[in-house]
């Protein structure tokens, strides 16, 4: 069964994880959301679902304003070519549709078949800001309780340093 928001913040709760969910207006981009953020303190994310050549899947949470070159990017996560996931296999793995896509989604993929990456400018603020399964929101939590979220979803967290990425492209 995939989990509502609602059952996200009670996870989040029974993890003892601190959190704050703003209510809000859909946003899909975070050129939409920028005027809402600029209110937030903390990072925020831009999150991507990808699939690479091979048919592996992989979910992405970076920093808002990262540029990501994925055309490249298969070279330093050892994956072949990546394309965006497609939105069936997004709601099936993760039971998200775009523009609801978060490192909270982790929580649907019991089977751990979506490998996780994430920035590591994630771990140099706080708090961090996802979609809680919803764009209609954006739950804040430290960035010791993202990492610990993660792991209590069975998930690696890989951690990539996308600003050093784009120096060398």
């Amino acid at each position: 069964m995939t989990a509502s928001p609602e059952d996200l913040l009670t996870y989040l709760d029974g993890l003892a994880i601190a959190h704050r969910t703003h209510w809000h207006a859909p946003v899909f981009t975070v050129a939409e959301g920028a005027d809402l953020k600029a209110a937030m303190p903390g990072v925020h994310t831009k999150n991507l679902f990808l699939k690479d050549k091979d048919g592996a899947f992989i979910l992405i949470s970076a920093e808002a304003h990262t540029q990501i070159a994925l055309n490249q990017l298969h070279r330093h996560i050892g994956t072949k070519r990546l394309s965006f996931g497609s939105p069936g296999d997004m709601l099936a793995l993760l039971g998200v549709t775009p523009g609801s896509v978060t490192a909270f989604a982790l929580m649907n993929d019991t089977g751990r078949k979506v490998r996780f990456i994430a920035d590591a400018a994630l771990f140099t603020a706080d708090p961090v800001n996802f979609h809680p399964l919803t764009n209609t929101a954006t739950t804040a939590i430290s960035r010791d309780d993202f990492r610990r979220f993660v792991e209590s979803t069975g998930h690696a967290c890989d951690v990539l340093d996308f600003a050093s990425l784009q120096e060398i492209q």
